[in-house]
């Protein structure tokens, strides 16, 4: 109860600020997060700032956990309106967020795959979850016992793997794309690996990646992991669908365990390294900044993130129909989210 009235006060407190016609009132939705979701934001943004009187929303990649970070900080014309995530917003976060008077309110947008990919210059890459394991994790199994990766070569793994130096550029801790491609990729191949489980690894332990020079953390810009593996047709990225599907004419992506990453893979549920993408909307704005409650309209408007929309031209993969109208319905409504 002391949250919410926190946030009440907090609320009015920034309504009189912008009603007394500050210098410094904000008349912009303001949105920050995930590189991943970025592409779809951004589109909407521009759709919105051209289909109403409303100034078009800023949108800044920084990460979903950097994203969260700056949300959560607390309510008030400085902080952000909206943050993007690849991943589930945490448990903890959630009561940092609750702990400053901010009342997160979540939208699923839709379905994302995250990608192995290279140059089509290079060798298309047909891995397993475990070998993708072998190749990036810190520690390894070998013979018994836990130890620095020795694997230096993809063939060190598996013979029937090009003869070529392990180098995958990817996202650094703040992303949500590394989160859940540890949760996914990493756990999910190191649950598989022989004597991971004689050896007790714990979740800590199948997250860690190799820091020898093996992964190398690019940032939050995807495009630039794109560019850079053109220059290296060996190497090999890790981001989101979308960005393999926009790049179609000049990337590939492995497959794992034997399923491509496509759109229809992914909405099927059969591609392994799949996750919802999010947003979440700070409560307290809606109504103050101007704006709020007319963007999500339009983000969730079924021309936008329907089975035609124009996200899905853009690589997001929709929600089931019902799935749709049940997060819209409940977002409209600022449902509160709740653990």
């Amino acid at each position: 109860m002391k949250i919410k009235a926190f946030a009440s006060v907090a609320a009015l407190a920034l309504a009189g600020t912008i009603a007394a016609g500050s210098a410094q009132a904000r008349d912009q939705i303001q949105i920050v997060g995930s590189s991943t979701v970025f592409p779809f934001a951004t589109a909407v943004a521009e759709q919105f700032g051209q289909k109403t009187n409303f100034k078009t929303p800023v949108v800044e990649s920084t990460g979903s956990g950097g994203g969260i970070k700056l949300f959560c900080e607390g309510v008030g014309e400085n902080t952000p309106d909206i943050t993007n995530a690849s991943r589930r917003m945490k448990a903890k976060e959630l009561v940092k967020c609750n702990e400053a008077g901010v009342t997160p309110v979540e939208v699923t947008v839709g379905f994302d795959g995250i990608v192995l990919a290279n140059s089509k210059a290079g060798a298309q890459l047909d891995l397993t979850l475990d070998q993708v394991f072998l190749a990036l994790a810190k520690e390894v199994p070998v013979d018994g016992k836990l130890v620095a990766n020795p694997y230096q070569k993809w063939s060190d793994i598996d013979p029937s793997l090009p003869n070529t130096k392990i180098e995958v550029l990817g996202p650094p801790p703040t992303s949500g794309t590394r989160d859940a491609f540890a949760e996914l990729a990493m756990q999910g191949g190191c649950k598989k690996v022989a004597g991971a489980a004689e050896l007790g690894l714990k979740k800590k332990a199948c997250h860690e990646v190799r820091e020898d020079g093996a992964y190398i953390e690019a940032g939050e810009n995807d495009n630039l992991i794109v560019q850079k593996l053109e220059a290296n047709p060996n190497a090999l990225g890790i981001f989101g669908f979308s960005f393999l599907d926009q790049n179609a004419d000049k990337m590939q992506g492995a497959n794992i365990n034997g399923v491509a990453p496509t759109f229809d893979a992914i909405a099927a549920g059969d591609y392994p390294v799949s996750r919802s993408l999010f947003f979440y909307i700070k409560k307290e704005h809606v109504g103050v900044i101007p704006g709020i409650a007319e963007y999500l309209a339009e983000f969730t408007n079924e021309d936008t993130w329907g089975d035609e929309g124009y996200l899905a031209d853009k690589g997001l993969i929709p929600l089931p129909a019902a799935d749709r109208a049940s997060v819209s319905k409940s977002a409209s409504a600022l449902t509160p989210l709740a653990f």
